[in-house]
Order: structure tokens, then C-alpha cells, then sequence
């Protein structure tokens, strides 16, 4: 769906269950912030809001016009938040084995997030009989669907919604903005350290704390190098870097990205879904 280009050289450039249940979600939940020990102190984003930080152009406060990849990466995201949670999981393999992409998502959990569009999903996915594979998923969230009986799932003003709670985070200013024949609100950076320690955490993950092994990587930051490929941001997180450390981030990226989901989910506990979103990507 995307590609990684090699930047040109400067000077060529210019009840009981219930209760289990609550006390594996929360387990889940605690778990998000013990993964990123340096990280304790900083804010806590969803995946779905460091993509869009990550896309947003930090002066004009809006991601690039041409970029039609965002959305469905979004969505991507999600799924792979509400995994992370304990929330749903794909069905679990049998003697036939199934690949990614024709495992169905089974809700795990229906216990609230505490966010609007997880919680949102989360009832689309417990309501859903027969069960849906990942890459449908994704589709009727974004509203890519032919069936007017599926448009239901669509999840609406994604970016926006996302956008106000990165607001609320004080990550984000909110503006209006004149584009002649329209007026647009605009979501400015104002908190530039935040997104910086964002950046820093997806460059050193390929350069000072590469691991060389996808299984041996943090979850969330794997997921997270996932996404903004699916959603063709990742070219902002190595826009700042020297030109041989660039090169580095970019081969390393595409080593990461170019191996088999199939073998790496049966690698890595608890990863399936990241891959199975990947897999998607990469046949879409």
C-alpha cells in the first residue's frame, strides 16, 4: 500500500467470570504502561492518536491532503489497541490451520476501555454474528463496503475525534483556517516535546535500540511502526535524521516490514493481531 523511498544525498536535494474478566482486563490495561518503563512519566496516547500526531503537519495542524492511506491505518489501529487490551483476539488455530487473513476476531472481553472509539468498536465487534476476519474489519470501519446493511459499522469524523482528545491531552491547539472557498478547524501542534519524544521513541527503536528480531521488540512500538507505515506517515519519523543514520531507519524498516506475518505471528505471543493488520495491508 506504501513504500519507503531512499531520500536523495543534501547536496543532489536542496459475576466470578466477570470479575476474572475485569481482573484481566485491568491486568491488560496496566500492561500498556509497563512496556515503556521510560515512558512513565509522558503522557499516555493510543496508537491511533500517535499516528495522526505523526501525520500532522505540526505548523498548519492537518495531515497532507494527498495522503488517502490514513484512514483505513486508523482503523487498522484500533483493532490492534483493543488486542492489546485483552479485548478480542483472532480465533484461536485448530488442525485446520487458517492463515492471518481468514481467522475471524472474537471478542475476548466486553469490559470498557474508558475510550469513546475503542468502546465504540468493541460493540460493533460483540454485535457482529457471524464473526468478521481483521481485513473486513477494516473495511466496514472505514465504510469501504458495498452492502448498505454494513454501513453501520462505519466509525465517523475519526480523525476529528482523534484530534479533540489529543486537544484535551494538550498536545494539540485547535484554529480555523481559511482555504478560500471553505473555512476548516485546525489542530496545530502546541506541545512540540511531546511529539519529539514520539519521534525519539520510533527512531531509537531502529537505530541505538535496534533488536534485529521482530519478536524481540516492544509490542506497542512494533505496532506502532506497523501503522504509520499502513498509513504512509512513517517518512515523517526519519524526516530530521543525517542522511547514514536515514538510510539505516530506512533499511531497517523495510527488513521489519518485509517478513512474513504468518511466521512471525507464530513467533511472538500475543503479536498476532499486529501481523494480521500487516497482512492485510500488504494484500490491500
Amino acid at each position: 500500500m506504501t513504500t519507503l523511498t531512499r531520500r536523495a544525498r543534501r547536496a543532489e536535494a536542496g459475576g466470578n467470570s466477570h470479575k476474572a474478566d475485569g481482573e484481566e482486563d485491568g491486568a491488560a490495561d496496566r500492561d500498556l504502561s509497563e512496556e515503556n518503563p521510560d515512558d512513565s512519566k509522558d503522557i499516555r496516547l493510543t496508537l491511533m492518536e500517535e499516528v495522526l500526531l505523526l501525520g500532522l503537519k505540526d505548523k498548519e495542524g492537518y495531515t497532507s491532503f494527498w495522503n488517502d492511506c490514513i484512514s483505513s491505518g486508523l482503523r487498522g489501529g484500533i483493532l490492534i489497541e483493543l488486542a492489546l487490551r485483552g479485548r478480542i483476539q483472532l480465533e484461536p488455530l485448530s488442525l485446520r490451520r487458517k492463515r492471518l487473513l481468514e481467522r475471524k476476531v472474537l471478542l475476548k472481553s466486553d469490559a470498557p476501555t474508558g475510550d469513546v472509539l475503542l468502546d465504540e468498536t468493541l460493540r460493533h465487534i460483540k454485535a457482529t454474528e457471524p464473526a468478521e476476519t481483521v481485513q473486513t474489519w477494516i473495511e466496514l470501519l472505514t465504510g469501504e463496503t458495498w452492502n448498505p446493511f454494513k454501513l453501520q459499522y462505519q466509525l465517523r469524523n475519526v480523525r476529528e475525534r482523534l484530534a479533540k482528545a489529543l486537544v484535551e491531552k494538550g498536545i494539540l491547539g485547535t484554529e480555523k483556517q481559511n482555504f478560500l472557498l471553505f473555512d476548516m478547524t485546525t489542530h496545530p501542534v502546541s506541545n512540540a516535546a511531546e511529539k519529539q519524544r514520539l519521534l525519539r521513541r520510533l527512531q531509537d527503536s531502529l537505530l541505538e535500540r535496534w533488536v534485529n528480531e521482530p519478536r524481540r521488540m516492544e509490542r506497542r512500538t512494533l505496532a506502532l511502526l506497523v501503522l504509520a507505515h499502513s498509513s504512509d506517515v512513517l517518512e515523517n519519523v526519519f524526516a530530521s535524521l543525517a542522511d547514514d543514520k536515514y538510510d539505516l531507519a530506512v533499511n531497517r524498516t523495510k527488513d521489519l516490514l518485509e517478513v512474513d506475518p504468518e511466521a512471525e505471528a507464530a513467533k511472538a505471543q500475543g503479536a498476532e493481531m499486529i501481523w494480521a493488520v500487516l497482512a492485510a495491508f500488504n494484500k490491500s
